[in-house]
C-alpha cells in the first residue's frame, strides 16, 4: 500500500511538473509591439509622436513587421534628438530622424549610419507668428527645438533680411512652444504639426510653410555602423516593410490615420493634413541629396554647436537602398 501510494505520488508530481514546463513555453512566447506572436530578436526602432510617423504605426497596426519576419517594438521619443541619442545608448536599433537634426548628431557620434529616406515636404513645417506681429521684423523672440526647428527658423529670418543675431531663440519643448507663444514669451516659431495648429487654437497664426522660403526637411531611417555590419539582413528586412507601409500611407491615408490616432494618439484630421502635405516613399540618399546636406553641415558649423564638420561620404550612404533592398529580390 506505502509503495502504491509512493508511486501515485511520484506520478503527480511528475504530471504538475509537465504541467508548469508547458506554461512556462508558452508565456515565454515573444510578441512584437502589436501584441501578435513573433519570432528572432526583438528590433526597437525609435519614433516620434506625430503623424509624420504614420508609416511605423501603419507596419504594426497591418502586421508588416511579422510579413518580412521581424519582431519589432516601436519606442516613442519627443524630440528626433533623443532617438537619435537612443541609438548611440543602445536603448535601440534603429531610428526615424530628419537629415538635419541628424546631422547635427554626426560629430560625437561618427558611427551613426543615414540609410534611406522615407518622407520629405517643404509644407509640413510653419511659420507661426504671435497676434501682435504684423511684420516678420518685430519678431524679437522665437522659440526653437535645437536641430529642424532651429535651422528652419534661422533660414526664416534670413529669408526676411533679418539679422539672426537680433533675435534671441529660446529651447523648449515642441508641446510647450504654443503656450509660451500664448503668453506672449515668444513671437514666433517654426514646427512641424500639430504645434502650428495648436499655436492658431491659442491666437496665433500661420504666416507660411517652410517651402515658401526654400526648405524642405527629409526623414531618414538610422541606425549605427556596429548593428549594422551584424545584422544588415534584418535592416534590410525593415527596409521592405518600410517600403510597404510607405505604400498604404498614401493609398489608404484613413487606415494610416487610424493606426496613428490608436498608436500615438493623433487625431484622425490631423493625420489625414499631414499626409496631404508629406511624400512618403522609400528612396535612396542620391548625390544630389548631398549638397543639401553639406549646408547643414556647414550651418552647424559656422554656429559652434559642432567642432568640426562630419564627413557625409562615410555617414550617409548612397544607393543602400538599390543596392540593398532592391537587389535582393
Amino acid at each position: 500500500m506505502e509503495a502504491r501510494a509512493r508511486r501515485r505520488r511520484f506520478v503527480g508530481v511528475l504530471s504538475l511538473i509537465t504541467t508548469l514546463c508547458t506554461l512556462s513555453a508558452c508565456s515565454g512566447a515573444t510578441t512584437d509591439s502589436g501584441g501578435t506572436a513573433a519570432t528572432g530578436p526583438k528590433i526597437r526602432i525609435a519614433v516620434g509622436i506625430d503623424a509624420a510617423y504614420a508609416p511605423f504605426f501603419t507596419a504594426d497596426a497591418k502586421g508588416l513587421w511579422r510579413k518580412h519576419g521581424l519582431n519589432v517594438e516601436l519606442v516613442q521619443f519627443g524630440r528626433g534628438g533623443e532617438a537619435v541619442d537612443a541609438i548611440a545608448g543602445g536603448q535601440v536599433q534603429m531610428a526615424a530622424s530628419s537629415d538635419s537634426t541628424t546631422i547635427a548628431q554626426f560629430p560625437q557620434n561618427p558611427a551613426l549610419r543615414a540609410l534611406l529616406v522615407f518622407q520629405e515636404s517643404g509644407r509640413y513645417l510653419k511659420v507661426v507668428t504671435g497676434p501682435k506681429i504684423a511684420d516678420p521684423k518685430q519678431i524679437k523672440k522665437m522659440a526653437i527645438v535645437p536641430g529642424l526647428s532651429e535651422l528652419a527658423a534661422t533660414r526664416f529670418l534670413e529669408s526676411k533680411k533679418i539679422d539672426v543675431k537680433s533675435v534671441k531663440f529660446v529651447t523648449a519643448g515642441p508641446p510647450e512652444i504654443p503656450v509660451l507663444l500664448q503668453k506672449g514669451e515668444v513671437d514666433a516659431y517654426v514646427l512641424w504639426e500639430p504645434w502650428p495648429a495648436k499655436g492658431v487654437e491659442l491666437g496665433g497664426k500661420i504666416l507660411e510653410s517652410t517651402g515658401a522660403y526654400g526648405l524642405a526637411y527629409q526623414q531618414w531611417l538610422i541606425t549605427g555602423q556596429q548593428w549594422l555590419g551584424s545584422n544588415e539582413a534584418t535592416a534590410v528586412k525593415v527596409a521592405k516593410a518600410l517600403e510597404e507601409a510607405t505604400g498604404l500611407v498614401e493609398s489608404d491615408p484613413a487606415g494610416a490615420a487610424e493606426a496613428t490616432k490608436k498608436a500615438a494618439k493623433v487625431p484622425t484630421e490631423q493625420t489625414m493634413t499631414a499626409i496631404k502635405e508629406i511624400d512618403f516613399k522609400v528612396r535612396d540618399i542620391a548625390a544630389p541629396d548631398l549638397s543639401g546636406y553639406e549646408s547643414t553641415a556647414a550651418w552647424y558649423a559656422s554656429t559652434g554647436k559642432v567642432k568640426a564638420r562630419p564627413d557625409l561620404t562615410k555617414t550617409v550612404l548612397q544607393g543602400w537602398v538599390a543596392a540593398k533592398v532592391k537587389g535582393t529580390g
